[in-house]
């Protein structure tokens, strides 16, 4: 198993980066915590910041809460798959986790967000992910992870301009 955890960093004034294997570092955006937070709980929401997310839906009934269901098809080195993820604690506005239910041969087991309040504008952001392989998957693992550190600079500011333009 080889496991990365990653945070976006960046602040409001300079360029984002993406930190894989490391300390925590922030994501300062001015945007309220609140709105910050629905935009994140919403998985929905994601293939406005992942082009690997071709197709997204909520299949389980009612609001977003701890056991909703999110099932997507990725598209990630080539290849098309199908991943299911549950949320597994939502503490609006600061935090928020899923897990992974789907087999792949990478998976993310635990993933989530940080929401933190820094002023009535701003609202600090951490990401967390774990990367897990299976099967050939643990051959691979190590690859994927790179991949994503090659992207992040990319991906934060995908996920930078995908808030802004949602909570305006």
């Amino acid at each position: 198993m080889c496991a990365a955890r990653s945070s976006v960093v960046g602040d409001a004034v300079g360029g984002l980066r993406w930190v894989m294997v490391g300390v925590p570092k922030n994501l300062h955006r001015v945007f309220v915590t609140r709105e910050v937070f629905a935009f994140l709980a919403d998985g929905t929401n994601d293939p406005k910041f992942s082009p690997r997310v071709q197709e997204i839906s909520k299949t389980t009934d009612g609001p977003i809460a701890v056991g909703t269901v999110f099932e997507s098809k990725v598209k990630d080195a080539g290849m098309t798959t199908r991943r299911k993820f549950e949320v597994t604690e939502l503490q609006a506005p600061t935090k928020i986790r899923w897990a992974e239910r789907s087999k792949n041969m990478i998976t993310v087991p635990t993933g989530g967000y940080d929401l933190e309040k820094v002023s009535d504008t701003q609202t600090k952001v951490t990401i967390h992910n774990t990367l897990e392989g299976h099967g050939f998957g643990k051959v691979i693992v190590g690859f994927a992870v790179k991949a994503a550190i090659k992207d992040a600079p990319a991906f934060a500011q995908r996920i930078k301009s995908a808030a802004e333009a949602a909570v305006v």
